[in-house]
This record gives C-alpha cells, structure tokens and sequence, in this order.
C-alpha cells in the first residue's frame, strides 16, 4: 500500500480508543485512522511516530494485556522484572530527555531513566496496559 513504511507492528489492547488517546498524549504519536465496531471496540487504528507507523486495535474482547497477564501469571511476572524491552517496540525521537518528561507526567511506567550510549541517549517505559517501549535519541 503506498504511503506504508516497510515494517509496521501491530499492537493489541484492551481498550484500543482509550490507548490511542493515551499513546497521543504521553509518547506524541499521531492518530491517522481510527476504526471502531458497532460494540464500540477498536477494530483498527493507525498511528505515526515520526516516519514509523503503529497499527493497533481490541483484537476480542477476552484480549488481556501485558500487564493483567503479569496480575494473573507468575511466569510472566517473572520473565517481566527486568528493564530490559520484552516484545516491545524502539522509536527514534528528537530529543529524548523532553519526551521522558511528557511519558513521566502522563504515567508512562518508567522502566528506566534516560542513560547514554554510544549508540544515542535512550530511556524504557511501558504504557497504559504494559506493552514495552524504548525511545532514543541518535548520536
């Protein structure tokens, strides 16, 4: 599809409109299509992180994300205690530090503070419902 980058993750949530509010407010991302069922469940959204894109969406309605499947798995509990990104996502940003702030005052879980690399300053955060983030800034 023309104006599709090469690779796109697609995302689960429980309550798919209430993440891309969330995700709009705390990491920046831009919706760019919003699709709901008659029950009024996302049945597909679209959102930009700078060139990158999002697709995510309530895939049924006994979909449980990361952080309830932590609540009601000890195993998950277990392999989720580190920083470290597990089935997450990376995004490029301008100015790391800046958007570590807006993801802190919103109530990003903050997995780890921004540290330097010689790859670039990064920083880890999970979202409303747990997914895995990590947000760097280039060298």
């Amino acid at each position: 599809m023309p104006g599709y980058p090469d690779v796109i993750p697609m995302i689960a949530y429980e309550n798919g409109s209430t993440a891309m509010d969330w995700l709009a407010d705390a990491f920046g991302f831009k919706e760019r299509a919003r699709m709901t069922s008659p029950d009024g469940r996302l049945s597909h959204g679209e959102m930009e992180a700078g060139d990158g894109l999002i697709m995510l969406a309530t895939p049924s309605p006994d979909y449980h994300g990361p952080k309830k499947h932590r609540e009601e798995c000890e195993q998950a509990q277990k392999w989720s205690s580190v920083p470290y990104i597990v089935d997450g996502v990376l995004v490029y940003v301008p100015d790391v530090s800046a958007h570590f702030e807006r993801a802190r005052r919103a109530g990003a879980h903050i997995l780890s503070a921004v540290d330097e690399t010689p790859d670039g300053k990064r920083y880890r955060a999970e979202d409303l419902e747990g997914h895995r983030w990590m947000f760097m800034e280039r060298a």
